[in-house]
């Protein structure tokens, strides 16, 4: 089969899939209108997004890699993110991802802690990752014996949901949103209300037809073919590796129930006396 025949072509894509969501929201009016139909109200944005931004507290600490980071006129920061695959460790990795944001903020020396900036952290999802039925999850602290007494830290997580199914609970414009980023076409675009569903969609057309994005894209697909493919044969040379060294320790085990020394063993199947032992060793046999 033609390995090309796997790649989806760039116009195909929706806003599930990360190259095109970074692409598109990547530009700030894109992402400013999305964050504004999420929030309902207006997000002044600065100038300037990152995408794919890195964060690391040491060379030790595992890093994480932002799908796009923007800050707005009041320092508020917004960390949006696609996830199309459904993973166990979600709401933890969210948690994660805040505590580094959170680092990242505060430069060292500062010892006012009111100087935080307000997060947002974001995560756009084609499934339920909670089974109530809801297209936007909201969370923040809030103490268990006062419901209503909010821990005011500043720290928001959204989890949405493409698939939610309660319209009456949100606006029609969140709903439409929702749907149109897992059904990215010029007809639910259309079909939608809302004016800047439009003009993201029109920043997604401005995305599929530059020829730039799409050598990007192309260049992106290839790297990430090589690398599962490298990885294919890699574990293929480590299965025939391992089932080398099982069939070698079933021929050991019969030769030791035959009485055979180590230097009998080692002669006939042509290793060193050292490998034999190592062998016996791992099965237990003294």
């Amino acid at each position: 089969m033609n390995r090309r025949q796997k790649l989806i072509p760039l116009n195909k894509l929706n806003l599930t899939d990360r190259f095109l969501f970074e692409e598109v929201m990547e530009d700030p009016l894109a992402h400013q209108e999305a964050l504004g139909i999420i929030l309902g109200r207006d997000v002044p944005l600065l100038t300037q997004n990152e995408a794919e931004k890195e964060l690391r507290i040491s060379p030790e600490a595992r890093s994480i890699r932002l799908d796009i980071f923007s800050m707005d006129e009041d320092r508020a920061v917004y960390n949006t993110e696609m996830q199309k695959q459904r993973r166990a460790d979600l709401s933890r990795r969210s948690r994660y991802y805040q505590s580094l944001v959170d680092i990242s903020l505060l430069e060292p020396g500062i010892p006012d802690y009111s100087q935080l900036n307000e997060s947002y952290l974001i995560m756009i999802t084609p499934f339920d990752l909670f089974g109530r039925g809801k297209y936007r999850y909201t969370f923040r602290a809030v103490c268990e014996e006062a419901p209503g007494c909010i821990l005011e830290d500043g720290a928001t997580r959204i989890f949405l949901n493409t698939r939610g199914t309660n319209d009456d609970e949100v606006s029609q414009e969140l709903a439409e949103f929702l749907h149109y980023v897992e059904h990215t076409t010029d007809e639910a675009a259309e079909h939608a209300g809302s004016e800047r569903i439009r003009r993201i969609h029109d920043r997604v057309r401005k995305v599929r037809n530059s020829e730039e994005v799409g050598v990007k894209y192309m260049q992106a697909w290839e790297e990430k073919y090589y690398e599962k493919e490298e990885a294919r044969k890699e574990g293929m040379q480590e299965g025939r590796t391992e089932g080398a060294r099982n069939k070698l320790k079933d021929l050991v085990k019969k030769k030791l129930e035959k009485g055979k020394s180590v230097e009998e063993i080692a002669d006939a199947l042509e290793e060193t006396e050292e490998v034999i032992q190592e062998l016996i060793k791992g099965m237990g046999v003294k």
